[in-house]
This record gives C-alpha cells, sequence and structure tokens, in this order.
C-alpha cells in the first residue's frame, strides 16, 4: 500500500477513537489505537520510520473497529497484540517458561521449584535464576525440615526416607513430627518467601559465623554462599522497602526496562504491605532489530501485562511514557492505580534496583533466541527431547519430552516401549524413526518441532539422523553428552560456557528426557517377571525392593549375604534362598 492508497483508505474512516490493523491478506502486521482513526491512520501516507515505511509496503488493506472510549481501544489494541502477535508490534512474550517456588495446599505441604503449580498451592515467583531457587529451597528445607517429595512418596510409608537421614526433612510422612509442629515451619517458610528474609538468613548467618570461630572455613564457605541466594532470592533491595505500607498503597508494582539484541526486557518488583515480595522479568518482541527504547517500552508493556491481571494500587516507573502513549497513564489513573516516576528517596531505590534487574536480564532470559542464533535456525521455539533407558539390554525404552518457548510441555511428552537390545544407537534410531514416521504420516497431533536434542554423543546423533534420513522428516539434530556436556551437531562439536542460556536449555531438554525415560524404565522392569520370582519368600514387593535396592538381577546376584539382609523384608532363610538360586 503507497501512500495515495493510505489517504484514500483513511478518508473513509470515522473520526472516532478506535483500533486500526495493517492487514497483508489474512496475517495481521501491525495494531494501533488511536483517538482518532482518520487522522491517525492518514499518518501513515509518510511513516516516521524504516520499520514502519516497510510495514505500510507489505500491507494491502487496513482494518478497523470503533470503541465508545479511549481506555477501550487501548485494551482492544492489547488483547489483538497478545492474540495475533503481529510482526511489528512491541508484543509481551509468554513468562511461563520462569521457574517458581510453590508452598502445596496438603495437610503437610510441600515446598519445591516447579513450572507447572499445583492447583491451590501458594506461588512465589517466577525466577530468572532457578539454581538461585533451588538452593533457597534447600537451605529453608535444611532449616525448617519441610518435605519436598511427591505425593506418592509421601504416602504409605512406614518409615523416614533417606532425606530425613540427611536433614532436608522431618518426616511428617511417619509421625516423627507432630501436624502442628509442622504447621509452625511451613508459616516460617511462607514467611520467607514472602519478603521477610531474616527469618532464614538469621540462622545461617549465625551458623556461618560458629563454624568460621571453629576454623571449618570449608563449611563456612558453603554457608556464605548460600546466606548469598537466600538474601538475593527476591531481588536484594530490602532496605528500600518500608517496614509498614504507606498510606493506602498496599500493592506497589515497580517497572524499569533496559534494551537488548533480541528486544528489551522489563523488569518487574512487586511490593505489598511493605515487603518485597515478588520479582520477574519479561521479554518484549519486536520482529525487527530496531529498539523501540526503554520508555516506548514500558507503554506496551504495561497494557498488554496488566490487561488479564489485577491492578496494583500504584505504578512506579523509570522512564516518563512517551507523549504519544499518556492515554495508558490515564487508564491506570482512571482504574484507582497512581502513577509516578519518583526521583528521590526510596522509590527512587526501588526503580534502580528494577533497572539492574532488567540490565541483568537482558542476556540471560532468552534461552530460545540465544540457541536459535548459535545454531543458525530461524526458531527454536519448540524443542523435542529423546532418551531410551534399559538395564543390560532388558525392559527398554524411549522418552520423547517437548519444551515451548524454554518451558516444558508436558502435555506433548511421550514414551515408547523398544525392543529388547542393549544397543544405545540401535534404541535411539528406532525411537527417533518411531515419532519421524508418526509425523510425516500424520498420526502424530503435535506440531513438527523446529529443533531435536538426543542425549548422548557422536553415535547417538549418527543414529538419530539415520532415522530421519530414512524417513525423510526435515528436522534439525544436535547430541548433548552429560560428561563434558559438550553439543554434538552435524557441522561439529561446540564447547558453550556452561552458564549460556543456549547450553541451559539443551542441559533442561536433555535431563528432562533422561528423567522421563528412566521413570518409565523403572514402571516397565518392575513389571517384568524375572528368575526372582521363583525363589522361595521373594514375593512381587519384595521383589520390587530387590530391583529397587540394587538395579537389576545381575547385581542382585552379585550382593553379599549382608547387603541382602539390610532390604527390608529379608531374613536369613530368604538370602540363602536367594543365593543359592540365582
Amino acid at each position: 500500500m503507497d501512500a495515495a492508497g493510505v489517504r484514500d483508505t483513511a478518508a473513509d474512516l470515522p473520526a472516532e477513537p478506535g483500533v486500526y490493523q495493517f492487514l497483508a491478506g489474512e496475517t495481521t502486521l501491525y495494531v494501533g489505537k488511536a483517538v482518532d482513526l482518520r487522522d491517525r491512520v492518514r499518518s501513515y501516507a509518510d511513516p516516521r520510520s524504516d520499520r514502519i515505511r516497510q510495514m505500510r509496503d507489505r500491507a494491502d488493506a487496513v482494518d478497523v473497529a470503533v470503541t465508545d472510549t479511549e481506555t477501550q481501544a487501548l485494551l482492544l489494541e492489547a488483547n489483538l497484540i497478545k492474540r495475533l502477535r503481529p510482526r511489528y508490534n512491541v508484543r509481551l512474550k509468554d513468562d511461563k517458561s520462569y521457574p517458581m517456588i510453590q508452598l502445596t495446599d496438603h495437610a503437610a505441604p510441600r515446598v519445591g521449584v516447579t513450572r507447572d503449580p499445583d492447583p491451590g498451592a501458594a506461588v512465589y515467583g517466577p525466577f530468572t535464576d532457578v539454581g538461585e531457587a533451588e538452593t533457597a529451597v534447600k537451605a529453608a528445607r535444611e532449616q525448617f525440615g519441610l518435605r519436598g517429595c511427591s505425593d506418592h512418596k509421601y504416602e504409605g510409608r512406614d518409615r523416614p526416607c533417606l532425606d530425613h537421614e540427611m536433614g532436608l526433612c522431618s518426616a511428617p510422612c511417619t509421625g516423627e513430627i507432630g501436624l502442628d509442629d509442622y504447621a509452625d515451619d511451613v508459616e516460617a517458610v511462607r514467611r520467607y518467601l514472602d519478603g521477610e528474609t531474616g527469618v532464614l538468613a538469621g540462622p545461617i548467618r549465625r551458623e556461618m559465623a560458629a563454624a568460621s570461630e571453629a576454623e571449618q572455613f570449608e563449611r563456612a564457605a558453603n554457608l556464605r554462599d548460600r546466606l548469598t541466594a537466600v538474601e538475593s532470592l527476591h531481588g536484594g533491595g530490602g532496605e528500600a522497602v518500608a517496614s509498614e505500607a504507606e498510606g493506602r498503597e498496599r500493592r506497589v508494582d515497580v517497572l524499569a526496562a533496559a534494551a537488548g539484541r533480541d528486544g528489551v526486557v522489563v523488569a518487574r518488583l512487586r511490593a505489598e504491605d511493605g515487603k518485597l515480595v515478588d520479582r520477574s522479568r519479561h521479554r518484549l518482541a519486536t520482529g525487527d532489530d530496531e529498539d523501540p527504547g526503554p520508555a516506548a517500552a514500558l507503554a506496551a508493556f504495561v497494557p498488554q501485562f496488566y490487561a488479564e491481571r489485577g491492578l496494583p494500587d500504584a505504578v512506579l516507573l523509570a522512564e516518563r511514557l512517551p507523549a504519544g502513549d499518556e492515554d495508558v497513564r490515564e487508564w491506570l489513573e482512571t482504574r484507582g492505580v497512581a502513577v509516578r516516576v519518583p526521583g528521590a528517596g526510596r522509590e527512587a531505590t526501588l526503580v534502580d534496583l528494577a533497572l539492574k534487574n532488567a540490565r541483568r536480564g537482558r542476556e540471560r532470559d532468552d534461552p530460545v533466541a540465544d540457541l536459535s542464533r548459535a545454531l543458525g535456525l530461524a526458531s527454536a521455539r519448540r524443542v523435542e527431547g529423546f532418551d531410551v533407558s534399559h538395564t543390560g539390554g532388558t525392559g527398554a525404552v524411549g522418552s520423547n519430552v517437548c519444551f515451548v518457548d524454554g518451558g516444558a510441555e508436558t502435555s506433548a511428552y511421550r514414551r515408547k516401549r523398544l525392543a529388547d537390545e542393549n544397543d544405545d544407537y540401535a534404541n535411539t534410531r528406532a525411537l527417533v524413526r518411531w515419532r519421524a514416521e508418526r509425523a510425516v504420516e500424520g498420526r502424530d497431533d503435535r506440531p513438527d518441532p523446529d529443533l531435536l536434542v538426543v542425549d548422548g554423543g557422536e553415535g547417538q546423533l549418527g543414529a538419530a539422523q539415520s532415522a530421519l534420513s530414512e524417513t525423510g522428516w526435515d528436522v534439525p539434530c544436535v547430541a548433548l553428552a552429560k560428561a563434558e556436556e559438550l553439543v554434538v551437531t552435524p557441522d561439529g562439536v561446540h564447547d558453550w560456557p556452561s552458564e549460556a542460556p543456549r547450553l541451559r536449555l539443551c542441559r533442561q531438554v536433555r535431563d528432562e528426557a533422561h528423567r522421563f525415560a528412566v521413570q518409565y524404565h523403572r514402571t516397565v522392569r518392575d513389571e517384568v517377571e524375572t528368575t526372582l520370582d521363583g525363589v522361595p519368600g521373594v514375593g512381587a514387593a519384595l521383589r520390587q525392593r530387590l530391583l529397587g535396592r540394587f538395579g537389576s538381577v545381575e547385581n542382585v546376584r552379585a550382593a553379599s549375604r549382608d547387603e541382602l539382609l539390610a532390604v527390608e523384608g529379608v531374613g536369613e532363610s530368604t538370602a540363602a534362598a536367594i543365593r543359592e538360586r540365582l
């Protein structure tokens, strides 16, 4: 659409508030809001930037929707951007891939790091550093003894598990601690997660001082590292938050933006009742290389983020909104939200902290873009991982996991029984071929991935490529081995830095595929008949305990008398029968 076409189109539009869309066929290129649709669309006859000129030239039509008010136009624009994901808009990416900490709502709550919280759980985060969150959770468990096990493991226990022996759990499952006392410990952890850092930092600091006085310097150093993680979980800045809520602003959000190579990162801090309780980062995609600037990014972020969330009592901004986006401020203020750009004092300290969080997240929060760039892919948004598991060739199974936008999509997980074969290469080839054939023949209801990651090295990669070649499924594939964390591609081997976002994503996919495969193998292994079934005194439950303890029949055969007697349910006669029969 040229300048004349824009002017002709605009002449037929109403001079009323609304939303307009530039279209290329059925594809929406750009969505905008306007106080006066006619004047706003006419302005595209003389675009203000090369990016907008390119968008206009690609468009062949303009569609509009009239609204009663400017506020309605603002919210409609936000909803359309989130739903249509236009290439030329600054749009908020989904933040579901960030890890969170949850306290479940069980009688004896469980604490842990998750990306898929349980229904009814109290959720904290999201956090951008999963290692930091896991360290903080472990410290909380060591201090207060909260359980981290699944419901399946928790139910029906008759004696405490290894976590209790290691000091990580007070074992409410077997009554080692009463539920009332356990509830007090849960409340202490809840206070810490709510932002009261001293609940956990204080005991660790005292323990660190005691270790140092006793010249246990290695332990003191470990405690120091743990203290750092505990204190930084909420982003620091505790000194910037008042001890009590001031005035009527009980919930305050602090927003700051920083530009990076792949868009803009907006950091959000949330304070409630004067306590810093949440921190998150959100990436805005621009669809091209043009940097919209921090102020414009904040103007785009606010309506998209809050359109589907509860509003705070006040929003503190690091930048004044651009003149053309004052309707964003007006929308917030009409909803009773105070909007300020602090210049000094406690609020300015919070804004500075948000800016540090945004700048820290510029390069490390988008592993998808980092991975696609490193491998030369158009996208690495959808990644599938593969691994096989067996015991000496028996009970062979394969796993197929899926990550979308850097987060696990468990509904897309699949698993498969494989022919019993003590050959990881052959098993990998069979597993990938199974997935590829289903995709090529249209028997798999999942979209094709952008990348496959197999657990292993050059051999596993070669096996996977063989399966892809045989079936004609054209999907890039890499391998990642556990030993040296080298990424093996058809073009060579990459030794990426251990903290590189691209390697973290590959590692997450690889580890999840491994976990899922081992989990399925254990289920299959426990169902398979073994030579233990013919041993007098060995029933199904004892057989499962023996295989769980030793891993295979071969290891049971190699176990000593004392090792057998250490297994619950094995007495002298049963141990003798096992050794004699095997």
